[in-house]
């Protein structure tokens, strides 16, 4: 365990707490959310023989305390109660834990230790080893990489007792396994499940807020928190006024539809605009961060990162976002090519199994580098129950029906007598986070690659790059900057490869001959679904459909039977 928080002041400016026992050390930069009064870390049982470090919240934290009725907690942090938890249980008491976490647990009575991540990764993890035989858990690969001969992921889900001196699998959810569900669709069970992963998260005593882009899945999380938030302790500490963020190029499409949104909410609502050349100057900052040269990845996650900075000076410590979504209803626009409800489903639970590398990555890093933190209420463990044993021929796109992407989602919170959000709202099709913010950002930063990658490069990049050889220059250009803040074999394999069509798996790009041909995350490579624009006219494809477009440069609302379109 590392012996000091090097390199990770910026996740945690409000304490640093360092423990010291025999061979081990455990270290922890503090953002405090819950309880910032007395709940600096490590925290400990009542005789101070088990010890722990944690990033994270767990949001049962008050119901688990009642089922230890013969412990005495010191501090009011959720945290503390994972040491009694323990102290209980041993090693199997992490599947009760409802929460986003990652911790060390230190039980000097034996000096045995225990590591464990959250069940989907939505907090980030790493696990080195060094030549002298030490073990090495960090929250950041920067951590480690000077420090260890190996290191890798520490994958979610998981669990690592040195008394083993291996990882085992603790989360081990139905879906997990991919056979196909056959529960019935119920909208009002939905609701309910989504409703209360929001509520739960609203545990905090520090201001908070929530970003708000005007897609669906950051409008439904900004609409149930507007919602309770009155019945909240937050809200009789901060008030009842919720506050949303939104990020985008002038004139973007988040924009504007954020704006919507909040007013319909009656929001505060915080807009922050950037330029091509503002995300340009911030590349090299967003890849040490993030620690990926993932192309789909970096392009999301520097408006995220230039967002949070803007966030956190404005005193608020902690947003809830929409990330999750997407993966577990197939709401990506390459999902409309899935060929049977099998492979749909199948593709669902690809997606949430990788979401550490990718959307919860970008989420963690991008808003704690700044010292703020991000919740995912799509991602409730009791949630993701409920939507992964929907039937999926339930979500499968049926246009002859009227069911768009995410359709069961939208379904759910559509109330004619008391209304979430706007219908066109409810009913917007699925913008890209890294498209959403405006459509010249991708095409700006692949122009800025163009100006520093060669041809010449590009020819020998097999060689220079022979694990995940980049294919474009943009690849290239963000795989040089990764490169040369982390050197090391065992950085570059933390990083996911492969082909990818609009955020598909590489298994996906089998559903459609011609994706082969039109590799780019961006969701407009989802050509024939995705109608938003790179020409100044209509322009018909061959199937008879309308292909891409912009009229005139002025986004308009036209309708497709079972689609809504942005022409």
């Amino acid at each position: 365990m590392t012996p000091r928080p090097k390199g990770l002041k910026h996740r945690g400016p409000d304490w640093s707490g360092i423990y010291h026992h025999g061979d081990y050390y455990l270290s922890h930069q503090r953002l405090a959310i819950v309880d910032p009064a007395s709940g600096d870390q490590p925290l400990f049982n009542e005789d101070k023989t088990i010890v722990v470090t944690v990033n994270g919240e767990i949001y049962n934290h008050e119901e688990l305390r009642k089922r230890l009725p013969n412990h005495k907690f010191r501090t009011g942090s959720d945290c503390e109660v994972i040491a009694h938890l323990y102290e209980e249980y041993g090693e199997e008491f992490v599947d009760m834990l409802d929460g986003m976490f990652s911790f060390v647990l230190l039980d000097t009575r034996d000096n045995s230790f225990i590591a464990a991540r959250d069940a989907i990764g939505i907090t980030s993890l790493y696990i080195g080893w060094g030549q002298d035989g030490s073990v090495w858990i960090a929250s950041e690969l920067k951590a480690l990489n000077d420090d260890c001969e190996h290191f890798e992921t520490f994958p979610p889900g998981h669990l690592y007792s040195s008394k083993q001196g291996s990882l085992r699998r603790w989360y081990n959810p139905l879906w997990f396994s991919e056979a196909i569900p056959s529960t019935p669709y119920d909208p009002l069970v939905l609701r309910r499940a989504f409703e209360n992963a929001v509520v739960k998260r609203l545990m905090t005593d520090v201001p908070f807020g929530v970003l708000l882009s005007g897609g669906l899945d950051s409008s439904l999380v900004a609409s149930i928190t507007a919602r309770h938030l009155a019945d909240t302790k937050a809200a009789k500490q901060w008030g009842s006024q919720l506050h949303s963020f939104c990020v985008g190029l002038e004139g973007s499409p988040d924009l504007k539809a954020g704006k919507e949104v909040a007013d319909y909410l009656g929001t505060v609502h915080h807009e922050f605009t950037f330029t091509v050349q503002d995300g340009i100057d911030a590349i090299e900052d967003v890849i040490y961060h993030i620690e990926t040269y993932d192309v789909t990845t970096i392009r999301a996650s520097t408006p995220m990162f230039l967002m949070s900075r803007k966030i956190k000076s404005l005193g608020v410590k902690m947003v809830l976002s929409g990330e999750g979504s997407d993966e577990v209803f197939g709401g990506y626009l390459y999902f409309h090519k899935a060929p049977n409800k099998e492979e749909f489903h199948r593709e669902t639970c690809r997606k949430i199994k990788a979401l550490h590398q990718y959307d919860c990555l970008r989420a963690n890093k991008a808003t704690s580098a700044w010292g703020l933190e991000a919740r995912v209420p799509f991602l409730d463990k009791e949630f993701i129950n409920v939507a992964m044993s929907i039937d999926p021929e339930w979500k499968m796109i049926n246009r002859e029906e009227g069911r768009i992407e995410k359709w069961v989602l939208r379904r759910a919170f559509d109330d004619e007598e008391n209304p979430y959000l706007p219908k066109h709202i409810l009913y917007r099709q699925k913008e890209q986070f890294s498209d959403g913010v405006g459509y010249s950002w991708i095409d700006g930063l692949k122009d800025h690659a163009d100006k520093h990658v060669t041809n010449k490069m590009m020819l020998n990049a097999t060689h220079i790059y022979p694990h995940n050889t980049p294919t474009t220059k943009e690849a290239y250009y963000y795989r040089m900057i990764f490169e040369r803040f982390f050197p090391q074999n065992p950085a570059r394999l933390t990083v996911p490869g492969g082909a990818s069509v609009a955020c598909s798996t590489a298994k996906a790009i089998e559903w459609d001959a011609s994706w082969s041909n039109n590799l780019d995350p961006s969701g407009r490579a989802a050509l024939g679904v995705h109608l938003s624009a790179y020409e100044h006219k209509l322009s018909p494809v061959a199937n008879g459909n309308l292909g891409p477009k912009i009229i005139d440069n002025v986004p308009r609302m036209i309708s497709v039977p079972g689609v809504v379109i942005k022409s």
